[in-house]
């Protein structure tokens, strides 16, 4: 049936197929079928017994009876053959009746389509949570957002895979979720070989790494093609269909290509970011703790020019009147508090060589005096009058230890200063794999007619009028051209025509 699907992806890139009959969503739509299950194609076909469908099934009923004594609970998301009730073949039904066959109560498996109003899903999710229901099944759509059911969760199973990364995030988040008891838990996803299924996660995984690097803000692209469309290209389907095995060299290299040109951008970021930094970041920075050091030389100096007496008070000036006293001046700064009115830089005296300041503090809601001298030293008061003036003091014998962080940071700023201008002006380190890996992508590119090229356009318009092109033969040809990988990992480049 896979093989079919590539006669009709011929007929319908030939033209021979009128659209309203049969196009490339209902190609791609009928292999997604057929890897969920044959019978939805018809439904007397026989049930694979390796199909995923079943596979899904085995594990289920295995977890069902592991988690029977804590009454574990497990999601199955499928959005294709959904319970209709009009006695159509769907994988929901059938998953049932397999389940039920191999002893699971049929009050412990439950569809979310069964719950088509807002009470009967609180009463079905209030079910899950408690192990009633210990087997549900919906999709993306229905028991994705707002499906809280988190509490028993121990499995989820994916039968399907969907077009956006959105849709498996949101399937992932019903059970790595905060609330569920289960520190470990099991995700499922199922795959059937030979069918397109594979590049379908493919397609997803491209996608999700495309979203991150926006995100990141590391992207080297500035556009990119819908991320939402629903059908694969001509080629896509007939090198699947053909099981060539240089579609999955491919997909490798699509990979690469963009982790290798996403990590070239964010190389070339960090280059810029360097020169800059040399150009702006470095001398301001270098120049600024120059000036702190000197700065908090002076202060010391100040400081110690105007020493306590031995055992006595060096005095303190406060709203133009001097104490000799601490307890005095202790005390005058606290009234002075109380009638500063909350007023920022508020001129309060001068205490050891430097003028103070005081001001209220709204988010700390504390006063603070800043000791004026060449760096400003500031200072956060309490309520005991003698503690405020050892607070002081305590921030002048600190100058020294300040003005220690300023040469050491001089010096971190010096040696990064160093090391930056050794790294500017490198080239990317992986720049030849870069090329190596685009040049051959290109060859695979062209020759599979991925990227719709003018080639083939061009080689149509230059055929007589009403010759229909032979697309297999087109297709075989251009395969046979691709140069086969060497030994070593490398590719011989050649041009493709």
């Amino acid at each position: 049936m896979v093989q079919d699907l590539s006669e009709r992806a011929v007929k319908v890139h030939a033209g021979l197929v009128d659209a309203s009959e049969d196009n490339m969503l209902c190609i791609t739509s009928d292999g997604r079928k057929i890897g969920l299950d044959q019978r939805l194609m018809n439904p007397l076909l026989p049930d694979d017994p390796d199909s995923k469908l079943n596979a899904c099934v085995g594990n289920v009923l295995r977890i069902w009876q592991e988690g029977t004594p804590n009454r574990l609970t497990q999601l199955l998301f499928c959005d294709m053959s959904t319970p209709k009730s009009d006695g159509t073949f769907n994988v929901y039904d059938d998953i049932r009746t397999k389940l039920e066959a191999m002893g699971i109560p049929h009050e412990e498996i439950a569809f979310i389509h069964d719950a088509d109003t807002e009470t009967k899903k609180k009463e079905l999710f209030a079910k899950v949570r408690s192990g009633q229901v210990r087997v549900l099944l919906g999709s993306t759509q229905k028991m994705g957002a707002g499906t809280n059911v988190q509490d028993r969760l121990i499995a989820v199973h994916h039968l399907d895979v969907g077009w956006r990364p959105a849709d498996l995030t949101q399937r992932n988040g019903r059970i790595i979720r905060q609330g569920n008891r289960n520190k470990e838990v099991q995700i499922y996803n199922y795959v059937t070989e030979g069918t397109f299924d594979a590049y379908l996660w493919q397609t997803l995984e491209n996608k999700q790494k495309f979203i991150s690097q926006v995100m990141t803000s590391k992207s080297p692209v500035r556009s990119c093609d819908d991320v939402d469309e629903q059908t694969l290209s001509y080629a896509e389907v007939k090198a699947l269909c053909a099981g060539d095995s240089r579609i999955k060299e491919k997909m490798d290299l699509d990979i690469d290509v963009a982790r290798l040109k996403v990590l070239k951008a964010d190389y070339r970021s960090k280059q810029y970011r360097l020169e800059d930094q040399l150009l702006k970041y470095f001398p301001r920075e270098i120049e600024q703790q120059r000036s702190n050091i000197e700065g908090f030389q002076k202060d010391m100096e100040t400081a110690a020019a105007h020493p306590h007496p031995q055992d006595g008070f060096a005095g303190m000036t406060v709203g133009g009147r001097t104490y000799t006293e601490k307890a005095d001046a202790g005390e005058a700064i606290l009234t002075a508090c109380k009638s500063a009115h909350a007023v920022a830089g508020y001129p309060l005296g001068s205490y050891r060589g430097f003028p103070m300041e005081l001001s209220f503090d709204s988010f700390s809601k504390e006063f603070t005096i800043a000791l004026k001298g060449n760096m400003t030293h500031r200072v956060s008061l309490g309520s005991d009058a003698r503690g405020n003036l050892i607070r002081l003091d305590n921030a002048l014998n600190h100058i020294s230890v300040k003005k220690e962080e300023a040469k050491n940071r001089l010096t971190a700023l010096e040696q990064q200063r160093e090391a930056a201008q050794t790294e500017v002006g490198k080239p990317f380190p992986q720049e030849e794999e870069l090329a190596e890996k685009s040049a051959r992508l290109a060859e695979l590119d062209a020759a599979l007619s991925m990227d719709g090229g003018e080639t083939t356009a061009r080689k149509t318009e230059e055929r007589e009028e009403g010759e229909r092109p032979s697309v297999l033969k087109d297709l075989k040809q251009k395969v046979e051209q691709i140069p086969p990988a060497r030994r070593d990992g490398s590719w011989q480049c050649e041009e493709v025509l």
